[in-house]
């Protein structure tokens, strides 16, 4: 409820007080003119009654509308405790405190239970993508033993899927209430060398060129959780890139470019692709995309304090552009 709207109630309930009081009044009134009391006692006793109410009600008027005004405050500042309410001073009042404060002990109990509950799945997903990996890794080191046309579509398959387990965990880390941000200022390079190694065999399969040069750039951010934001758009650049290849770069005012050669993105789908589950064209063109990536991509760098944002022409390729710069909130 707006202010405003608390001040019409405050008005409105004294226009119903002031119509009882005039009511109260004419009859008392009537009553004395039948019995022959003076006209002049009448009014005097009228305008001295009425002086009273306007006092007394000035008075109540402005009691409530300082309870208003600190409720008011209270509400913009949750949560709050209930000893910050104004006491009581109808019965009505008092159970409306009661109730309040019933709602509030039940609110926190719920809150508990789902942090617990939310705790409880994040540790158990947490323990299954460790022990997935484990014959994820057996079948990539049984692969790797002969080099084969299907052993080698195995293992991009196996990347996949090793990328697609790496995604819900991501994701439950970062709705949990505590992610395992560490912000330190590392060598953009180092990170970047990390992920392009990791994507080597996926452009070596599809045959796709890779630009890149040494920046030599500190960056303020979390090395794992950058690293995961580049591997998210590494994934669609490749994915959705059949021939060409992928330029990344660093402009002199601190902005990542990450270009490709691809489909592109289509103009009315570009201002959803950060929706979660939003897959566009492309994604139903490809029938395999969770419309997950990009969301993580731009909640992990909203989380990192980096802005991020995508252009994009239909059969001309896709850039991602992330800010490097950030404010230094502190280095753990």
């Amino acid at each position: 409820m707006k202010q405003g709207i608390g001040t019409r109630y405050l008005w409105k309930e004294f226009a119903w007080h002031g119509l009882l009081f005039c009511l109260c009044l004419g009859l008392f009134q009537m009553v004395l003119f039948l019995y022959h009391i003076e006209t002049e006692a009448i009014w005097y006793a009228g305008a001295l009654s009425a002086a009273l109410f306007l006092l007394m009600e000035s008075v109540r008027i402005v009691r409530v509308y300082r309870a208003h005004l600190k409720l008011r405050h209270i509400l913009a500042q949750v949560p709050w405790a209930m000893d910050e309410l104004p006491a009581a001073a109808t019965a009505a009042e008092q159970d409306l405190r009661e109730i309040v404060s019933a709602l509030q002990a039940y609110l926190h109990q719920s809150t508990t239970e789902w942090e617990q509950r939310e705790q409880t799945a994040l540790d158990f997903y947490s323990t299954w993508v460790h022990q997935i990996k484990t014959p994820i890794a057996v079948m990539q080191m049984l692969l790797q033993r002969e080099d084969t046309k299907e052993s080698r579509a195995l293992l991009m398959e196996l990347f996949r899927i090793e990328q697609y387990v790496e995604m819900v965990l991501s994701y439950l880390r970062l709705d949990s209430q505590s992610s395992d941000f560490v912000i330190q200022t590392y060598d953009i390079d180092t990170v970047l060398r990390g992920v392009i190694r990791k994507f080597a065999p996926q452009f070596i399969e599809k045959k796709l060129t890779l630009s890149y040069e040494n920046v030599h750039l500190n960056v303020l951010t979390d090395e794992k959780w950058f690293s995961f934001l580049l591997e998210q758009i590494f994934s669609n650049s490749i994915k959705y890139t059949k021939t060409g290849g992928i330029v990344v770069e660093v402009t002199p005012n601190g902005l990542l470019k990450i270009s490709d050669t691809g489909m592109g993105i289509a103009p009315e789908d570009l201002p959803r692709i950060f929706e979660k589950g939003f897959t566009g064209y492309n994604g139903r063109s490809d029938k395999k995309a969770t419309g997950l990536g990009l969301y993580l991509c731009k909640e992990t760098a909203d989380r990192l304090g980096h802005s991020i944002w995508v252009e994009s022409k239909v059969n001309q390729g896709t850039t991602v552009w992330i800010d490097l710069k950030r404010e230094p909130l502190g280095v753990e």
